[in-house]
Formats: C-alpha cells, structure tokens, sequence
C-alpha cells in the first residue's frame, strides 16, 4: 500500500471542520464529570462551563450535542476518545480561554491541530480538547518568502497556497497532516534533504503558554522559545501561527517506483541503501515495503528529485535498475501531486498500530534483519518503510534546535493496518508483528523520532530528546511548571 493510501485513505470532508455560520448559545444547567492532569476524576460545575462557553468566539462541545462525533474522531480510528469538553477554537483569544480553564481546573488537556497524531494524543477521555482544526488560514508573503499559517492547517493548505507563486517548504510527504504536528516534532519532507527539517524552517510563532499568556516568538523576540518549538513537540504551549520560510520550487521530476516484494528484495534492499548513501541533497527516495489495494505484496519507492527536471530522468536512472519494475510513473511533474494535495480526507479506512526508529546506516545485518521481518509479515496489510533524512538536515548541529538525532540518515516505520471491524485476534496479530519485527530491530536504531514513536515505549523521550533533554526540562519548567501540555513526548518539568 502506498504511503499516501494508507496515511490518507479516508472519507471525510474537509468542510466537515467548518463552524457552522450562526451559533445557538445553551445553557449548561448540570454538572460535568471530568479527569484531571492526574487521571483523577473531577466535577465542573455548570456555571463555570457555561462561562467559558460564552467566552467564546467558537464552539464549546460536549457528549451528545450536535458535532462533537465528528470534532473528536482522530484521523486513526483505532483511538475513540470521548473529552469532556471540546473547544473549537476560531482565535487566539478563544485558545487563551481555553488554556486558562484547563490550568484553572488542572483538567487533562489535548491540543488538536491536524488530528494525525500516531499515538492518539490530539484528544483525551475525559479531558477537554482544544481543536485548532478551525483556524486553517495560510497567507503567503512572495516577496519576502515566508508563509503564515494557522494552527489547525494541514500541510495541503500550506502546499497550494505557496505553490500558487511557485515556493513551497519542507512540509511531511502527506497532505492531509497536520503542520502543527509535524513542525514541533521536527518533519520529514520531499525537499528536505536541500532545505532542512519543516521546524528547521520555523522562523516564528505565536504562542499560548501555560499561564494563559500569549507571545510572539522569532531568533529575537523568546529566542529561547523559538529554540524549544523546533523538535521539542508541543510541550511548550498551543501554537496558533505558524511563521515559516519558502524556497522556490516549480516542476519536479518525481513519482512511484515499484518491484515485487520476492526472494529478490534483499538484494533489492541491499542496492537501495548503497544508491541512497550516496545520492545528491536534491534526491529524495523513501521506500516502502508493503501492500497494495490490490493485496500485491510490492516494494514502492517515493521518488523526489529537486533539481533541473530535465536532470531528473538521468538521475534516477540507477532506481530503474534495481529489480523487474512493477510500475513506473517517474514523471516530470508539481510538486502538489506527489504532495497529494488534492487528497485531504483526514479520517482513514483502517486502524493503524506503528512503532518507530531512527537509523545512522542500513548495514548487512541491518538488511537481513529487515528481510526477515518481511518474511514473517502474514498480514494482509503492513508496511515496512524508510524516509531518508541526511542532507541538509543532518548539517544543522544537534544543539541548535530541540531536534537532536541530526546523524540519522532514515526515519524507519514498521506499521500494520486492519479494517475498523475486524476481531480481537486479527487485531492482536497484528500488534504482534509489529512488536516482534520492532523488538528485532530496535538494536540496530539509533534513537527516535517523536512523530512516528509509540508512547507505549518507555525510552522515546530520552532517545529523542538526547543531551538536549536538560535545557528542555528547564524551557518546560519556565513555560509550563505544571506540565499542563503532558500529552506528547513529555518533557517533565526541571
């Protein structure tokens, strides 16, 4: 299954998120039951919830009323979280409110801005959410290259308003992602490899920090904060802006390239490793070991080449050689097709479980321990993957930005899917692949990457975060002493 199917299969509208045009304000006349930031359960009365529900320029949701289904479904199905209260926030000043009545109550709280968290932390049981998916404006400045954009965007909004003049950012492989998200967390993208990570790009924001106040942040003004945002993964505040840098980037020569998934793959593989370590910074290549609609078991490279595209076809040349091509649509072709950005369902088809690494060298015993995953893969739908990171990423020191694992060369998923109603053993053995293959490879990892990590591990933090974990501790306990943004890969407070 190709990255984009099985990262964007879904069916629901982009409207869907859209505030209705005229509100019905009522009354909230009974008591809520709620959880607070210690899994303890708390009551919020009535007057309080109808006070902040008038505060409001958005929504207050809660169980029962008319959108809260659709405002707490995730983009992965298998989480089913039911919060207390769910904000819809249209502004700052609505994210102000919201924070502050979490910090009020000490109420667990999620922070949702594309909803395409892997480990389910965009809601909460219990808890309030503030939902972001609102404020999704994107204003492209041509001149001065840069790119503002609202907290509840999703990288499709960014990618077609900047590609109308011809710019575009290092901004995830999927359209329908959350630029939230993938910024704080650090961000892997086609054009990464010339221009850094998405949070390499990052040069502002505005911030709600945990006390209710609210700072604009760039390498003059909280510099310090600027610092944190970049790879330190929500920990710090709700970011309602987003200020990033464009490049300009027109055509490319791009598309998918397949192979049969057979006895041939470890050479494959083997191939693959040796033609990436040594590609130019324009040329981005991920793999994916996988499942397609059809149930073919195939091996599919997600080709990107930055560069002249009449370079493109020359470059690539090597790629063609690797195996009996099952499909080839390398193309000159935009930058929003191999984007997807016309294809932004936000929910997907299948539940999905995934465990993820980073990797400094695709070694001998690395390869065959990857092969022998695949060959243990008894599932109808996996996926075994490699985003190639280096470049320009890998030349930024570890301590100039929160994003510590600077020397990896590929971001490694090991994922299986199934349908919303399969049963409980189809769902275990799943799990349990991906566990197995994870365990065997996990050795071979040299830390992680906190956008593709399995909260369930219990090294993700410190193999993240590395000798930068420190100064993060101390930004945490400066920003939020509390730890009121606790779910993500949680930095406690120094």
């Amino acid at each position: 299954m190709k990255r984009r199917t099985f990262v964007t299969a879904g069916l629901a509208a982009l409207t869907a998120t859209a505030l209705p045009t005229r509100r019905v304000f009522t009354a909230t006349t009974t008591e809520l039951p709620a959880v607070d930031l210690d899994g303890k359960s708390l009551t919020l009365k009535g007057a309080d919830i109808d006070q902040l529900r008038a505060a409001l320029r958005g929504e207050l949701l809660v169980a029962g009323q008319a959108g809260y289904d659709q405002a707490s479904r995730l983009w992965n199905p298998v989480f089913d979280r039911h919060p207390a209260l769910i904000a819809r926030c249209v502004g700052a000043a609505d994210v102000k409110h919201a924070v502050g009545f979490a910090a009020a109550h000490r109420l667990l709280t999620a922070v949702r801005g594309g909803g395409h968290s892997f480990s389910g932390q965009s809601a909460c049981d219990g808890g309030l959410m503030i939902d972001l998916s609102p404020m999704r404006a994107v204003e492209i400045d041509p001149s001065a290259k840069q790119a503002r954009v609202g907290g509840g965007a999703l990288l499709g909004h960014l990618d077609r308003e900047a590609q109308a003049f011809g710019l575009a950012t290092p901004a995830g492989v999927v359209a329908d992602t959350g630029v939230a998200g993938l910024t704080l967390g650090g961000g892997i993208g086609r054009i990464g490899r010339s221009f850094g990570l998405s949070c390499d790009n990052l040069i502002g924001a505005e911030v709600i920090t945990a006390d209710g106040s609210w700072h604009r942040v760039s390498t003059t003004e909280n510099p310090d904060l600027l610092w944190g945002l970049k790879g330190g993964a929500g920990n710090f505040g709700v970011v309602t802006e987003f200020l990033f840098a464009l490049h300009d980037v027109g055509p490319v020569y791009g598309g998918t390239l397949s192979f049969p998934l057979d006895a041939s793959s470890r050479s494959l593989l083997t191939h693959y490793a040796e033609l990436t370590a040594g590609a130019p910074d324009g040329l981005y290549v991920g793999l994916d070991a996988d499942t397609d609609e059809h149930g073919q078991r195939l091996i599919e490279l997600d080709v990107t080449y930055y560069g002249d595209p009449k370079d493109g076809e020359r470059v690539t040349a090597p790629l063609r050689k690797l195996g009996k091509v099952h499909e080839d649509s390398l193309a000159v072709t935009s930058y929003l097709k191999l984007q997807g950005s016309d294809d932004m369902p936000g929910t997907a088809h299948h539940c999905l479980y995934l465990k993820g690494g980073l990797v400094k060298s695709m070694t001998p015993e690395f390869i065959d321990t990857v092969a022998g995953c695949l060959e243990n893969a008894k599932l109808d739908i996996f996926d075994l993957g490699f985003q190639p990171i280096g470049g320009a990423i890998g030349r930024v020191k570890p301590q100039d930005t929160a994003f510590w694992n600077r020397a990896a060369n590929y971001s490694m998923h090991v994922a299986a899917l199934w349908k919303t109603d399969a049963d409980h053993d189809t769902v275990e053995r799943n799990k349990e692949w991906v566990r197995g293959s994870f365990q065997r490879l996990e050795p071979l990892t040299r830390g992680r990457y906190v956008n593709i990590a399995n909260m369930e591990d219990h090294d993700v933090v410190s193999s993240a975060y590395g000798d930068n974990y420190p100064r993060l501790a101390a930004l945490k306990r400066q920003y939020d002493p509390n730890n009121l943004f606790r779910l993500n890969a949680n930095i406690k407070p120094a």
